[in-house]
């Protein structure tokens, strides 16, 4: 076994392999950027190299400076986490010629799968079902366009060495052909240096269903059942699960058949991903195979009880497979949230900072956190927008869904944006919660975007209930506090009115032991907790069923979630309620002549000038942020005044870019 690997990742997988390491006995060594001095993963590793700049080009895929921090550390073995090299065949190779163990693939195999046309071809041969489309790698937009009209819309373009949602579009028509087929390459070029772009058959209503495999250097190879990844935005999986709550068992095992045979061969030694999709019918195609291991790995391991980075760094000592395919167990269900640094009310921009507040939920009891960030660290704009993946297994789907939603209450992050509230109300729509959804969720159930609409509490009462809660703990102490200054206590009367936006409640508060005893039209209920002041996690009692909220004071407002949902809410009393209501409104500022940058990040283009005239639709400005290009386009007919910003800068969220007249 070796007594030294080298993690050439960073984040939450670099954290996540270093674990399993140290429990394994084996020393390892972290690697970061100028950006990453003071991340988590470069605290848990033994040692510890830097390789470079804030930029992935001149750090994390630098393929010399990796190899130069296994030669300077006497590393005996690189494992590559996910994306960055996990999937550069080329890298691999360099590592076996230099003596250094890559844990994962032979470099051949990672060729052969990494390309994807080259690997439509092989899944053909090996028998596997494959998706009809052009597999030749498409010179021009004209070329493009033949070639959908030939296949049929709508159709997908790809970019050949894509991943993640990258270089990867949906085209409808000519227009949408011609225009993704440039945008594919682009953006292909740049995140992966290979523009190679194909096009293949969309399936309507699809399923994105994988296998996991894992085979090792003996000939041994298992399928270790499947994953459900059609929870998805843009292309990205959002929320993942094992097993599929749509296949059946003869599918299940077709499908895995399949993905053997695929990996058996080009001699597949490691951990790897057979990716499908699947058709209504449940007919199944074969869409890649990622020869990596998975960001959602952790359902698989919840449903086996197999650590997969053990089994994946064994399989590179040489060791066999120490199972076979009718030892593979299935145990209950398991959830994964990705928990990204995004903001869904403003169609999901990333979001960078500092996190003043992570506190991610207790794990045991069937929750994991796999994080690689701690209070007080910085996101980055250099690198993706996870945070954190949040698991839930349970012996049920409805039991592991339940744990997901009461982990999300619990999951304090402040200082930056986040996707929790979104991941809370997909979890309690009734089409996830039936298992009746596809690919195409998302964009379904919201085509004009997330928004606070869709917010709505669930209970509002009880957000009104723990926002008075909060306030009459906090006057309760300025009652001791004035009582002791003064010599007497001041009175509190029992109603109370809580003002969340148009809403009001009018609550009488009653003290009971550990809590109060609220009326609300004519109804009375009963809250409970040890809640303290300034805690931001209320858990209690609310009418004798556990409640997980979270509630922040902020001056005369309490700020209450729960189930994705947010209140800003003011306690007073009915006196100063009508006299607040008597308070004109401060109007806020004209913005509609400025063009504000959504989110920070670097203005890579402008499309404009000044003094030129601009249609509804046309494209203004590209900002690049966490690897993504986001363009911004005219609302409506414009003529454009000036520039305020140039190609080149750096953008804070909000900050103007360019004044129309």
């Amino acid at each position: 076994m070796f007594k030294k690997i080298l993690i050439a990742n960073r984040g939450e997988i670099a954290c996540r392999v270093m674990r399993t390491a140290r429990r394994m006995g084996i020393a390892t060594v972290a690697v970061y950027s100028e950006a990453d001095a003071g991340a988590l993963h470069v605290d848990l590793a033994d040692e510890a190299v830097c390789i470079g700049p804030a930029p992935s080009k001149e750090s994390y895929l630098d393929a010399g400076r990796i190899l130069e921090a296994c030669r300077r550390t006497g590393a005996e073995a690189l494992h590559p986490g996910y994306g960055f090299l996990s999937e550069n065949a080329d890298f691999a190779r360099r590592l076996e010629e230099e003596g250094i163990v890559f844990i994962g693939p032979k470099h051949a195999a990672i060729a052969a799968m990494g390309d994807k046309i080259a690997s439509k071809k092989l899944a053909l041969a090996a028998g596997v079902s494959t998706i009809p489309g052009h597999n030749e790698a498409i010179g021009s937009p004209e070329q493009a366009v033949a070639i959908a009209r030939q296949i049929g819309y709508p159709v997908m373009i790809k970019a050949s060495a894509g991943g993640g949602g990258k270089g990867l579009r949906v085209a409808w028509d000519d227009a949408q052909a011609h225009e993704g087929f440039a945008s594919c390459r682009s953006e292909a070029k740049n995140a992966f240096g290979d523009d190679r772009v194909f096009i293949e058959k969309f399936i309507e209503e699809p399923r994105h269903i994988e296998i996991q495999v894992l085979g090792d250097a003996h000939g041994n190879c298992v399928y270790l059942w499947e994953r459900e990844c059609s929870i998805q935005r843009r292309h990205q999986k959002v929320i993942e699960e094992a097993p599929s709550p749509f296949l059946d068992e003869p599918t299940r095992q077709a499908m895995g058949r399949q993905a053997v045979a695929l990996a058996q061969a080009v001699g597949y030694q490691s951990a790897g991903t057979v990716e499908f999709v699947v058709g209504k019918d449940r007919s199944f195609y074969f869409l890649e195979m990622n020869t990596r291991l998975q960001v959602e790995h952790p359902v698989t391991e919840c449903i086996t009880g197999l650590d997969l980075v053990e089994l994946m760094i064994r399989v590179a000592a040489g060791e066999r497979l120490p199972f076979a395919q009718q030892d593979v167990r299935r145990d209950g269900w398991a959830i994964e949230c990705r928990i990204n640094a995004e903001d869904p009310l403003r169609n999901f921009l990333p979001s960078t900072g500092r996190l003043i507040r992570y506190r991610p939920p207790a794990e045991g009891a069937g929750v994991r956190v796999d994080t690689g960030v701690r209070e007080g660290g910085e996101i980055p704009m250099h690198y993706d927008s996870m945070i954190a993946k949040l698991i839930a297994h349970g012996d049920s789907r409805e039991q592991a869904i339940a744990r997901m939603r009461e982990a999300l209450n619990a999951f304090v992050i402040r200082g930056v944006s986040c996707n929790i509230a979104f991941q809370a109300a997909l979890l309690q729509h009734p089409r996830f919660q039936s298992g009746r959804f596809d690919t195409g969720f998302i964009g379904e159930e919201y085509p004009a975007g997330f928004s606070a609409a869709h917010l709505a509490p669930a209970e509002p009462l009880l957000l009104a209930a723990v926002a008075a809660f909060a306030r009459r703990r906090y006057i309760n102490r300025a009652v001791r506090t004035s009582g002791q200054l003064r010599g007497h206590e001041r009175k509190v009367g029992s109603e109370w009115r809580v003002l969340a936006g148009e809403r009001r409640y009018a609550l009488i508060l009653g003290s009971i032991e550990g809590g109060y005893r609220i009326e609300h039209e004519g109804r009375a209920h009963v809250l409970t907790s040890d809640w303290r002041l300034g805690e931001l996690l209320f858990r209690g009692s609310w009418d004798g069923q556990p409640v997980c909220l979270q509630v922040e004071r902020r001056g005369l407002v309490y700020r209450v979630y729960h189930q994705g949902a947010e209140a800003d809410m003011m306690v007073m009393t009915g006196r100063a309620a009508e006299l607040l209501a008597l308070m004109p409104d401060k109007p806020k500022p004209d913005l509609s002549k400025f063009l504000l940058s959504p989110m920070p990040g670097l203005l890579s283009g402008l499309a404009v000038s000044a003094g030129q005239e601009v249609k509804a639709g046309e494209k203004l400005a590209v900002i690049e942020a966490m690897k993504m290009e986001n363009i911004l386009r005219a609302e409506r007919d414009c003529t454009v005044a000036e520039l305020l910003a140039q190609q080149g800068d750096t953008l804070a969220v909000d900050q103007a870019i360019l004044r129309f007249a």
